[in-house]
């Protein structure tokens, strides 16, 4: 099984919070189902979630889908040198990203976010789409804070061939199980122990 959810912002990437913070259990009534890797809290958009442990490792390893797409509200007017700074990677704390696909948009007719971005007239904002084939933690809004235009906004639309398509703020339903783009990652093997 395989379900393709559009995770509320504030909504924890998991079933069970101790300090009692919304969950994923506040939407999904599925029982024993998992979400294939993460998105942040401060983050809205699609997640997908199986019972099926294989596919879970399948779908989450970083050969599975070329593309993760994100529409983005930043802080600012980006320029193009941003932009293009983008598209060829940025050096994170972590490493250098790999190259991006970046384009301005006009503003999406997206749901409203509760709560709403804060409104500043004297800060202009822009739309951005942003694809990438890696997945690091909160990559996409350290990408944009370091060319100097920070994340307000962030809403994962695809992971491969899986789209939110028209499902609402805490919507789920199951979706097909789509080929990967590359090989069948393999399990990862334990390491043999020393032989005596």
């Amino acid at each position: 099984m395989l379900l393709a959810l559009n995770k509320p912002m504030g909504v924890l990437c998991k079933f069970t919070d101790p300090k009692g913070r919304p969950t994923l259990a506040d939407h999904v009534d599925v029982p024993e189902v998992y979400p294939v890797g993460r998105l942040d809290q401060t983050s809205e958009g699609l997640v997908l979630l199986t019972d099926d442990g294989k596919l879970q490792h399948r779908l989450a390893h970083p050969s599975a889908f070329k593309w993760k797409v994100y529409w983005v509200q930043v802080e600012g007017e980006p320029t193009d040198e941003a932009l293009e700074h983008l598209r060829n990677g940025v050096v994170l704390k972590d490493g250098p990203t790999r190259p991006a696909k970046v384009r301005r948009l006009d503003p999406p007719d997206l749901w409203p976010r509760d709560p709403p971005v804060r409104f500043r007239a004297a800060i202009p904002t822009a739309w951005l789409e942003v694809q990438l084939t890696e997945g690091r933690n909160r990559q996409v809004r350290r990408m944009t804070a370091h060319v100097g235009f920070p994340t307000l906004r962030l809403v994962r639309m695809a992971i491969g061939p899986y789209t939110l398509d028209g499902l609402a703020p805490g919507q789920w339903r199951e979706v097909e199980v789509e080929p990967m783009e590359g090989p069948h990652p393999r399990p990862p093997r334990r390491p043999k122990g020393r032989r005596r």
